[in-house]
């Protein structure tokens, strides 16, 4: 193998391998994948001189550690977390230089759950339809990564950002998801909606990268038949029989019998990424565009 290339050191909880996902296969059974909080890990492809496309390292709360095999440019940022290389502090939100055979620490995060890791030239395993990330529902794409496991690299690129710091969201204290109601709400009373809209709920730890479950009040069906299987897609907020909201994300399925009451905007769920078991989370209706 070439010498462009890392050891994994240290996998922590879950480290996988992302980029901006493997669009247009929903027919096929595959969902997008591809990095939760999409914005963060642009900004460290950016920090390192890497194309936006470039795969980087998705860490769930644990970090990871990994020892290159040549000197390499690196960029760690999403959820704040200590930075240290050969034991010594270093830089999160701005671009390091890494030597050969140093081991960069990325520690637990600090606030929020996913850090994002980037290398100069990208990690460049084989890709599946058209990209590196690592879908867990359908097992597409590379494995999550264990310790020893070695990743190639990509040419490094010819400049990075020169920055002291750049800035990023902190992760949220309160989650405020914006919903557009329906196509399934007609299936709950309409105190059901009023409660989904208007009452309190929680991030569950039994979240993942498939969807965000949450704790709150049940939501009551009005209809309790079977509903048939419908297309799934990003931002879905399906409602299974304990009656408790799950906002769908990147590695979601294609297709669900559960009624659907809303859709949550795009533009909120870089922010789900971020928001730890505990966190309150606020449905907001708004109008269909």
């Amino acid at each position: 193998m070439s010498d462009r290339a890392l050891s994994v050191v240290r996998a922590g909880a879950l480290t996988t391998v992302q980029d901006r996902g493997r669009p247009g296969h929903a027919h096929l059974g595959v969902s997008r994948s591809g990095a939760l909080d999409a914005p963060a890990a642009a900004l460290v492809n950016r920090l390192v001189g890497n194309p936006p496309d470039a795969a980087v390292l998705e860490t769930t709360l644990t970090g990871c550690a990994l020892r290159p095999r040549c000197a390499v440019t690196v960029a760690v940022g999403g959820a704040p977390c200590p930075v240290r290389v050969n034991g010594r502090p270093a830089p999160w939100g701005a671009p390091l230089r890494v030597p050969a055979g140093a081991v960069l620490d990325v520690g637990a995060a600090v606030l929020g759950l996913r850090t994002y890791v980037a290398v100069g030239g990208g990690v460049v395993v084989e890709p599946v339809l058209g990209s590196r990330s690592t879908d867990l529902l359908s097992g597409l794409g590379p494995v999550p990564l264990t310790d020893g496991t070695v990743l190639p690299l990509g040419a490094e690129p010819a400049g990075h950002t020169r920055v002291d710091v750049a800035p990023q969201p902190a992760p949220p204290a309160e989650l405020v998801l914006r919903v557009t109601l329906g196509p399934r709400e007609d299936w709950f009373t309409a105190a059901a909606v009023r409660a989904f809209t208007s009452r309190a709920y929680r991030v569950s730890p039994a979240s993942n990268r498939i969807g965000l479950r949450t704790e709150g009040p049940a939501l009551e069906r009005a209809l309790t038949g079977e509903l048939a299987s419908e297309g799934m897609v990003l931002g879905a907020v399906q409602v299974p029989p304990d009656g408790r909201p799950v906002v769908f994300l990147a590695d979601h399925p294609t297709t669900g019998g559960y009624p659907v009451i809303g859709v949550v905007r795009p533009a909120d769920l870089p922010a789900a990424a971020q928001a730890v078991p505990g966190t309150p989370v606020r449905f907001l209706a708004v109008r269909r565009r």
